[in-house]
């Protein structure tokens, strides 16, 4: 028979649902259930701790995927928690979402405090990276309409470090 726990806990805007046990064909709507439950009541910032789940089939990575579009709908944000074994190795959930390539997908964690604080870090650098193609895309548009190269420019510009006076024979 197959198992499913799940311990929710809020942390300043964060709401963490601890799973344990086995995610599959019967016990995934429980999973599903909870995270309406956490949107319905307003908490849009979900961490999903699965380091303490044992097994996960296709049901239950439609349930994490389904989560995270739900919570992209509402504005919201999802994080798992994925650790390493002892070993150094993915656990069984990331092999599973790995395989079947949404991975990708998630923005995963080792544990809960890093989640919680990281979250706060990753929205900075996502700002900073805006801002930074921003300003190259400016830049790119603003070369874009000056005067155009020359023939000479766009040589040298082909290979660095060599002159179009070089490379013609006398």
């Amino acid at each position: 028979m197959t198992t499913i726990e799940v311990d929710e806990n809020e942390y300043g805007c964060w709401t963490v649902l601890r799973v344990r046990g086995e995610m599959d064909l019967v016990t995934s709507p429980r999973i599903r259930r909870r995270v309406h439950d956490a949107v319905a009541g307003g908490r849009h910032d979900l961490v999903v701790d699965l380091s303490a789940v044992r097994f996960c089939d296709s049901s239950g990575v439609g349930v994490l995927i389904a989560s995270r579009r739900l919570l992209r709908s509402c504005g919201g944000r999802l994080r798992l928690i994925l650790p390493e074994d002892r070993d150094g190795h993915v656990g069984h959930v990331g092999r599973v979402l790995a395989a079947l390539g949404v991975r990708r997908l998630f923005e995963v964690y080792d544990d809960v405090p890093g989640a919680l604080t990281g979250a706060a870090e990753r929205a900075e650098a996502e700002e900073r990276a805006e801002a930074e193609a921003t300003a190259e895309a400016e830049r790119a548009e603003q070369a874009a309409t000056e005067r155009p190269a020359t023939a000479a420019e766009l040589a040298d510009a082909a290979l660095p470090g060599q002159r179009v006076s070089d490379r013609i024979a006398p």
